[in-house]
């Protein structure tokens, strides 16, 4: 599942990238693309069953393997070891998987946010607040852990006012059954199993920090940089995908279900999850969001909570030591360690019919 996240800090892993860094930097004609089931990412499973990834392949000459991983975390290590040139993953995974691994990475689309797909939920409460004092069961370090930390200063408590426990997202929906669970934090599609049951109480949700938790396509900067046609076979494949995937006719629905299908519902439990999700269809839509000032505050606020939990590498000593890049020249954090790059070059390509 998407949201697991557990940093990486092997010695050996993060020497062979040191090592490897070079080999990236070459033209070559194969390349790889990883992903993982989750309603923002199912539009890759869509583009590639029905051709439309090698269509742009084809047009610049090069071969893309898109390839499902179904441990999401082991998509991100992989990728950070430099098994794949892509992979999807959320902004605050990206930040502290492979930028804090020290692989430089670049988000070259930004593809939706979660708008309802996260929330905290109570048993025997109405409110936020009534969670003072309770035990909160989530996938700790994740970004439904980063949820909670926003949703707690919302009301002006913190983590101080709850005990985390660890639960994974296999074991969430039946954790909650049990008398002693009686707060939760998580995500769809394990969200809408715990609403159904008695006297589950949706106290906060993702819809209240719109723009903080984002699903991305990342590439290894240095592929990018080496192989442009990379970049633009992605983002061309992408957003065909986004036009059919988002018309309501029958191509659209069709693809829908394929989606719904391939991620366990059907077409209707795969609507009803894009409800819950932002999703940028117009590469347009991309562009302004990254070229936003918002997006800077949203990274400002992950990597300061990262920095709180750890999630920075031992060797950090603040919330600085990752760069951060933005268009228009923004930027956070050190910049002799720019290791993550939200690039609105490729979308606007797309977006002015250039690809």
């Amino acid at each position: 599942m998407r949201k697991t996240i557990k940093l990486i800090l092997l010695a050996l892993l993060l020497a062979g990238i040191a090592a490897g860094g070079n080999a990236f930097a070459q033209e070559k004609k194969k390349f790889k693309l990883a992903w993982s089931i989750y309603v923002g990412w199912m539009p890759w499973d869509y583009a590639d069953h029905s051709g439309i990834v090698k269509k742009w392949a084809d047009k610049y000459g090069i071969e893309i393997e898109v390839v499902q991983i179904n441990d999401y975390v082991e998509s991100i290590n992989q990728y950070t070891a430099g098994a794949f040139d892509a992979c999807v993953m959320t902004n605050m995974d990206a930040l502290t998987i492979p930028a804090a691994g020290g692989v430089d990475s670049t988000a070259l689309i930004v593809g939706d946010y979660s708008n309802g797909n996260d929330a905290v939920v109570l048993k025997g409460g109405k409110t936020l607040k009534d969670i003072k004092g309770r035990n909160v069961n989530l996938v700790e370090l994740s970004v439904s852990h980063y949820l909670l930390a926003r949703a707690l200063d919302s009301v002006g408590m913190s983590e101080r006012d709850v005990k985390v426990v660890n639960t994974s997202d296999a074991d969430i929906v039946a954790a909650f059954t049990t008398p002693q669970v009686n707060a939760v934090t998580l995500w769809n599609p394990q969200l809408a199993e715990v609403m159904a049951m008695p006297n589950a109480a949706k106290v906060f949700d993702s819809s209240r920090i719109p723009g903080e938790i984002l699903d991305l396509t990342v590439a290894n900067s240095d592929v990018l940089k080496a192989n442009p046609a990379f970049g633009k076979a992605l983002v061309g494949a992408w957003y065909e995908t986004m036009a059919i995937m988002a018309a309501d006719d029958a191509k659209g629905r069709a693809a829908r279900a394929h989606m719904g299908e391939a991620s366990g519902t059907d077409r209707a439990g795969y609507e009803a999850q894009l409800k819950a999700t932002h999703m940028y269809y117009q590469p347009a839509e991309g562009v302004a969001f990254t070229r936003s000032e918002q997006l800077v505050q949203t990274m400002d606020h992950v990597r300061k909570f990262s920095f709180a939990h750890g999630l920075l590498g031992e060797g950090a000593r603040s919330a600085d030591a990752v760069g951060i890049a933005f268009p228009g020249g923004k930027m956070l954090g050190n910049a002799r360690n720019l290791k993550l790059r939200f690039d609105d070059a490729w979308m606007q390509m797309a977006a002015e019919g250039k690809l």
